[in-house]
């Protein structure tokens, strides 16, 4: 097996095995059981109390909890138990927030010294999160800025990158500031995948992969498993240690893949250069990622 996930009445312990062979463990304190003593039932064991203030403003619907749920567990999991001091977050297209405060929320909750960034290009969404960072009492550590994910000028740089749900492309940008600002850990899950799926239906299927493409929407899915590939490759290329995981349950969204990465330093291997040169070149397509990060940086 390379993944486990261990509970006792103290403890939850994830493990995974890389597979270059690291063990990447995790350790939670265990929720209270809500069962009286002697019963076997359990209360699902939230990361953030369903009864929280900020659901009374962002709205708490069970979808909704269970979302931010799934995307606090995967913070959880990707960030050190032992972190300490000042954390500068930012949530590149943050659309209404929900995700940004349950963030905020989660971290601050952690002893976290946290400062948090939300960055959406529609001023009217900059306007309604700046208002509720006030109801709930943060407008000194929760900003909000109008602007483009490629071009919003947020300083000093940021630790950790959040890009949820993002549209095609923008995903692409958010990962490239990210990789920019030499952040230490990323958290993107994609939308749609637009952009790769074109340039296959522009292209001839390279041998014997005609099956794979044939049909419209195998070709879609394909796009999908591709871009998402080589955005992962691509961030190893660039020093982070990535690795693309379930972010909520399918049932919940069909969208719910999320990359997950965290810096490490160090130069790729002459392996990792040639799978991901030999898999483009296969395909015949430019990763919008590969485009963003060869060019200058522009803010």
């Amino acid at each position: 097996f390379g993944n486990w996930h261990v509970e006792t009445t103290d403890v939850t312990l994830q493990l995974r095995v890389t597979k270059s062979g690291e063990a990447q463990v995790h350790r939670a304190v265990a929720a209270r059981p809500a069962a009286e003593p002697g019963g076997h039932d359990r209360a699902k064991e939230w990361l953030l109390d369903p009864g929280d203030e900020i659901f009374t403003e962002i709205g708490g619907s069970a979808a909704k909890r269970r979302q931010v749920d799934a995307f606090l567990r995967a913070l959880a999991a990707t960030l050190p138990d032992d972190l300490t001091g000042p954390l500068r977050v930012v949530d590149l297209g943050c659309g209404n927030a929900y995700l940004t405060f349950a963030a905020y929320r989660y971290l601050s909750q952690r002893g976290l010294q946290v400062q948090l960034v939300g960055v959406d290009v529609r001023e009217d969404q900059r306007q309604r999160n700046t208002e509720l960072a006030g109801r709930l009492g943060w407008t000194d550590r929760v900003t909000f800025v109008a602007g483009t994910i490629a071009d919003a000028v947020v300083d000093p740089a940021p630790d950790l990158v959040l890009a949820l749900h993002a549209c095609d492309t923008a995903t692409d940008e958010a990962l490239a500031r990210a990789v920019r600002w030499d952040a230490r850990w990323v958290l993107a899950a994609p939308c749609c995948h637009h952009d790769l799926a074109a340039q296959l239906r522009a292209r001839p299927t390279p041998a014997p992969y005609d099956l794979l493409t044939r049909q419209g929407i195998l070709r879609e899915r394909f796009a999908d498993v591709l871009t998402d590939s080589l955005r992962a490759a691509l961030l190893r290329l660039h020093g982070y240690r990535t690795e693309v995981v379930e972010f909520v349950d399918s049932r919940h969204t069909p969208r719910n893949l999320l990359i997950r990465a965290r810096r490490a330093g160090g130069p790729p291997t002459a392996e990792q250069r040639a799978d991901y040169r030999a898999l483009v070149d296969q395909w015949q397509v430019t990763p919008r990622l590969e485009t963003l990060l060869a060019a200058p940086p522009t803010g």
